[in-house]
């Protein structure tokens, strides 16, 4: 039992170190899913957690591959070869979690797993591809485990089940102000919602007195069959089309590992599969056409990821009574194909964790780190081209995030 309580802080700061570090991770990923709540020791336990991530991805080189609808963002050879591409942006998470008896524990949280935000502008030469793209997720989880003993620990088995909502639009240039019949500044736009359910079952093994504990959870994807929207041409030719399609978000398995290793130390790390390649070019298609295809589609959107794989490491120790720290090194490897910006991301977190009584909990943690350089451009993937309309290229970039949270035991 002395050696638990030991444990106790350090655990604190590595949870925060490694929640922030899958903040940048690839496809879509902000949030993530995290049910480290579920595991905390008291009767009841309420954390509240925010995360601000600010990637600062720079395209150069931008050229405008598709002279249908003008060359340059003013249709005649205008526009930068250069943009910013990202915007910084919060992945807040909230959650509550209570024992029953002796041998259940259910959590209930807030969070936001996906999204993401591209704004290049309306004035670089790739504004026929993004002027500016956004995508926002709300995800309301209930999660419970039983746990029993076998061996010198306990084996705890979870469950539990999720609803998603999903929500986004994309703007881009359709046709340049000044062509013949077009009625605005050129500017076409895709809006989309839907929502679905998802459910997710894993297994733990934990040995207090060592601070050890092991898990494995699978989520599993969410089936947004019911996705509707408009494309709105208002700005075009003054058409606004709804449209539906269907789209799975990514299911994932992450297995997570930390083990005391001498007085005051802690290990730990992970690694996680999330399935990514289930988004490759998502057809929309004109509300009462009987089956939605690329052959068919108003518009869609391309993204041509692969499965991502992040994988983390770390140390944590304990200071004394109330002062914890851990250290960690994240590696994601990048969803891009060719087309598009997410490449290998490296992160370097740090964190602490202050204990003023039992009852609560305060942490702070920061990362630093580097987004790859890479290129985008015309690519075949499975026989479906994407990146016809621009290419361009981009360096090494930098990507910051700072993490604050509040819990509280009863």
């Amino acid at each position: 039992m002395t050696r638990k309580i030991v444990f106790k802080g350090i655990l604190a700061a590595a949870t925060l170190v490694t929640l922030h570090s899958g903040a940048q991770a690839g496809g879509l990923e902000r949030g993530g899913y995290n049910i480290d709540l579920l595991f905390d020791p008291s009767t009841v336990a309420i954390e509240s957690t925010t995360t601000y991530v600010a990637p600062q991805r720079k395209l150069k080189n931008a050229r405008d591959n598709n002279p249908l609808d003008g060359t340059g963002s003013n249709g005649i050879g205008g526009g930068s070869t250069t943009a910013d591409d990202t915007e910084g942006y919060w992945a807040p998470r909230i959650g509550i979690k209570g024992a029953i008896g002796d041998s259940v524990d259910c959590m209930f949280d807030y969070s936001q797993p996906w999204g993401a935000h591209a704004k290049p502008g309306r004035n670089w030469v790739g504004a026929n591809n993004n002027t500016e793209t956004k995508i926002e997720s709300d995800n309301y989880a209930a999660t419970c485990s039983y746990r029993f003993d076998v061996g010198p620990g306990q084996l705890r088995l979870i469950g539990g089940a999720f609803y998603q909502e999903v929500s986004g639009f994309k703007e881009r240039l359709v046709a340049p102000a000044g062509f013949s019949g077009v009625l605005g500044n050129g500017i076409g736009r895709l809006d989309l919602e839907g929502n679905g359910w998802g459910w997710r079952t894993g297994v733990a093994y934990e040995i207090p007195e060592y601070a050890l504990r092991a898990s494995l959870v699978y989520n599993s994807e969410v089936n947004l069959d019911n996705i509707t929207g408009t494309v709105n041409l208002s700005q075009v030719n003054g058409a606004v089309i709804p449209v539906y399609g269907s789209q799975k978000t990514p299911d994932s398995l992450e297995l997570k590992l930390q083990s005391g290793i001498a007085p005051d130390w802690l290990a730990f790390g992970s690694v996680k599969w999330t399935d990514w390649s289930q988004l490759q070019k998502i057809p929309f298609c004109a509300v009462g056409t009987s089956s939605c295809s690329l052959s068919n589609a108003v518009t869609s959107l391309e993204l041509g990821y692969r499965d991502g794989w992040t994988i983390t490491g770390g140390i944590g120790h304990k200071f004394n009574e109330q002062w914890s720290g851990a250290v960690s090194v994240t590696w994601d490897r990048g969803t891009s194909q060719g087309f598009g910006t997410q490449t290998d991301t490296w992160l370097l977190g740090a964190g602490v964790g202050y204990q003023p009584s039992k009852n609560v909990e305060i942490r702070l943690s920061g990362a630093i780190g580097i987004l790859t350089g890479g290129s985008s451009g015309s690519v075949t993937l499975d026989g479906v081209s994407y990146g016809g309309d621009v290419s361009y290229s981009f360096k090494d970039d930098l990507v910051a995030a700072v993490s604050t949270s509040l819990k509280v035991r009863f």
